[in-house]
């Protein structure tokens, strides 16, 4: 019966810790916090497991990856050097459409991933594609060309302000003024 009083607190102190690490640890784990909440799992259970393994000194563990983990996050926040060596940047896989096959080998990612990625994104064509970069959570990020971008309500606003060019034909005008050009006889 002990074993669930002991599962019971570390379930809660668990998620407290968790959720006081911050919600982007959840959200967006990087290779850092996939270390720590693996590492955390694996505390956790100790003491259920294991009748020698306190409680108390699990939670104090957890604290300290907790605390470490948010040390790191506040150096990577605060410095761009620490973010590049603890989360890596962007790469690029497509440029004007055309794929960075370097790119895709070098981070073990195959053209079929990576079109599955952009079927997902509604994307049909690479040459719709003017950059995609492979994100250092894991995500591709894409941008589209001009012309396979939707059209927004801020594009359609801009067209509809727009200056129209008036109809040669304009039958209303047509009624007081007269025809604009000279018509057959037949036709008038």
């Amino acid at each position: 019966m002990d074993f669930i009083f002991k599962a019971f607190i570390l379930i809660l102190a668990g998620m407290c810790l968790v959720r006081i690490s911050g919600r982007q640890s959840v959200a967006q784990m990087t290779v850092t916090t996939t270390v720590v909440m693996v590492s955390i799992g694996t505390m956790i259970v100790q003491p259920i497991v294991r009748d020698g393994n306190s409680v108390w000194k699990t939670i104090v563990s957890v604290s300290i990856f907790i605390f470490t983990l948010m040390v790191i996050d506040f150096f990577r926040l605060k410095f761009n050097f620490f973010e590049t060596v603890i989360s890596g940047k962007a790469v690029i896989l497509i440029k004007d459409g055309h794929l960075h096959e370097k790119n895709l080998k070098k981070h073990r990612m195959t053209v079929d991933q990576l079109e599955m990625h952009l079927r997902t994104s509604g994307i049909s064509k690479i040459s719709d594609v003017k950059t995609a970069t492979l994100e250092p959570n894991g995500l591709i990020g894409y941008e589209l060309t001009d012309d396979a971008k939707p059209l927004t309500m801020g594009d359609l606003k801009k067209l509809l302000r727009s200056p129209h060019k008036k109809s040669e034909n304009d039958l209303f005008k047509e009624i007081s003024d007269g025809h604009q050009k000279e018509l057959k006889k037949k036709l008038q």
